[in-house]
């Protein structure tokens, strides 16, 4: 029996846990490495078994079952038992970010209010810290918030609540990269189609590991980093993402150490390795072992891919190990990926065809084309169409449409919004009146069966009749000049009264703010976007690092920018 088969067999995370916690008892579930190199620390599936219900008789006596309970917790083992703690009180568990000064109380505020949260949980540590700030009012006036305890023996007053599959586990509060973060509500069985689907795409098997460093209250690190290891039953090794930040070469070395055979993270992080990993650091690492390394950005960028897999080539990565794949919340997590012995496709576009949302396919790169990377097909019983947004019927194999998904992995809809969930969740074909499948806001075409994400349709700009990319003008402005940051800047439309004008916020390299001719920069700016896009620009705005706002996975908030341009927020350098 493999361990895939024995994850299928149960409904429920509460049940899986404690499969593996009888199955399983002495072997490590999780080691934290809590400065992302040594100092670990560790937890098998006992003991994190013991760990849940001691939390959970903790919640059972201060709450009523499917309550919600708000983790705002440090990145460590502490998060994942506080998780486990709230299924295994069948209550409804509501990830959220690491408390941190200056940042805590609009977003909890937000969240407590949305889900009405009645328990907040963290740690004594954190409440010494913060507690002045937890404790005072909220839009939620009856969250309390609790200390997980650390008494163990208080696991043997835990009561086995009646758990089913369609009961929901968690609210995966979105990152809001295009408007105010939404709660997606996740089922026990969303959670398991998904994980089942994973593990089916990625090709896992029972010698699988796992090493990450994604934020844990994020659907990639959460759902692909934490839960997906425990379904299989193998070894996760996980650092704060502040540790691979600091010092990326940390993730890089944690892959070679352990051996892991699948990790990954969106195009910034493979950027950033290549950027910060010095030759002598790589002549230290062994990347033999890495057979799937995931991307989750959208769009997957083809000169991501090629920079690090030309960086640490002699390290033993091999460049087939990339695996492109799309998902998102209110899917669970994974949609789409290659199959793992396929190689990586490409497609290159007619570039003018392109802007007309049309797909003309050329046999190789050159100026006029623009080069896509597939992010696979969908897996099991999910299904993808491409459909005209404003008819809702659906698109040619030759045209850019909105993709819109149906299968077990869709979640139940927003928290407390009936509306934006029936929009979302609930949209079926004008033609055949097929549905009904989740509307991902996401644009792309299929070729081949294969999904190629094109953007998001909230930030397509239009001018002149023409189609833009923000992603593909944002890649064209931070290589206009060296002085400015890769990842780290917003183009948009605003109007100005004659029709749609383009803007640019740039963030410089830090080592640069205090000396840079501004001038000569955005003139280069300019002499890039008209040759590469024969578009004007309106404005630019260089600003000092850490500007312009991102999600937790490290997207661009194009509408937060936006406003905060319109506002005149921005600090220029």
């Amino acid at each position: 029996m493999t361990a895939r088969s024995d994850g299928a067999q149960v409904s429920t995370l509460l049940q899986l846990l404690r499969m593996r916690a009888f199955e399983q008892p002495e072997q490590r579930a999780y080691t934290f490495l809590m400065n992302g190199e040594a100092n670990e620390v560790h937890i098998t599936y006992g003991e994190l078994d013991r760990r849940a219900r001691a939390i959970a008789a903790q919640l059972q006596q201060l709450l009523a079952p499917r309550d919600r309970v708000l983790l705002a917790l440090p990145h460590d083992l502490d998060y994942i038992a506080a998780l486990f703690g709230c299924l295994y009180a069948n209550a409804i568990a509501v990830p959220t970010f690491p408390p941190r000064p200056h940042r805590l109380r609009p977003w909890i505020d937000a969240i407590a209010a949305d889900a009405q949260v009645t328990i907040g949980l963290t740690d004594a540590t954190t409440l010494a810290r913060f507690g002045d700030q937890l404790m005072s009012p909220v839009s939620s006036a009856s969250l309390r918030w609790v200390a997980i305890d650390q008494r163990n023996a208080l696991a043997d007053e835990w009561r086995l609540p009646l758990a089913h599959s369609s009961d929901v586990a968690l609210l995966q509060y979105t990152s809001g990269s295009t408007g105010e973060p939404k709660g997606v509500i996740v089922t026990h069985a969303n959670l398991l189609h998904n994980e089942r689907t994973i593990a089916t795409a990625f090709g896992h098997t029972s010698s699988t590991i796992v090493v990450g460093w994604l934020p844990l209250f994020h659907d990639m690190g959460l759902i692909g980093n934490v839960l997906q290891p425990l379904y299989l039953g193998r070894p996760c090794i996980l650092m704060p993402p502040a540790a691979f930040i600091q010092k990326p070469v940390r993730w890089l070395q944690a892959i070679t150490h352990y051996r892991a055979t699948t990790s990954g993270g969106p195009n910034f992080a493979y950027d950033l390795c290549v950027r910060k990993v010095t030759a002598d650091q790589r002549e230290q690492l062994d990347l033999e072992s890495w057979e799937i390394a995931f991307n989750g950005a959208e769009p997957v960028r083809s000169d991501t891919l090629a920079r690090f897999s030309n960086a640490f080539r002699e390290c033993g990565f091999r460049k087939q190990a990339f695996y492109p794949c799309y998902g998102m919340a209110e899917a669970t997590l994974f949609i789409a990926g290659r199959t793992p012995t396929a190689a990586t496709k490409v497609a290159h576009v007619n570039k003018v065809a392109f802007e007309r949302n049309e797909i003309q396919l050329r046999d190789s790169p050159g100026p006029a084309t623009v080069t896509l990377v597939s992010s696979g097909r969908p897996w099991l019983d999910l299904e993808l169409v491409i459909v005209d947004p404003d008819q809702r019927t659906p698109c040619s194999t030759s045209t850019v449409g909105e993709i819109w998904v149906s299968g077990p992995s869709i979640s139940q809809g927003y928290w407390n919004r009936t509306e934006q969930t029936a929009d979302v969740f609930y949209a079926f074909l004008s033609d055949t009146h097929k549905g009904p499948f989740l509307r991902t806001g996401d644009l792309g075409f299929i070729d081949d069966g294969e999904l190629f994400i094109t953007g998001r349709l909230k930030d397509l700009i239009i001018m002149r009749g023409r189609n833009f990319y923000p992603h593909d003008i944002e890649q064209t402005v931070q290589g206009a000049d060296s002085v400015l940051q890769e990842g780290a800047g917003a183009a948009f439309s605003i109007d100005v009264g004659d029709g749609e004008q383009l803007v640019i916020i740039q963030e410089v390299c830090r080592q640069y703010q205090h000396h840079v001719d501004v001038k000569s920069v955005k003139s280069k700016i300019r002499e890039a976007i008209a040759s590469k896009h024969e578009l004007a620009v309106e404005a630019i705005e260089l600003v000092v690092p850490g500007s312009i706002r991102k999600t937790s996975s490290g997207k661009i908030k194009r509408h937060a920018a936006r406003d905060d341009f319109l506002a005149n927020r921005f600090r220029r350098v």
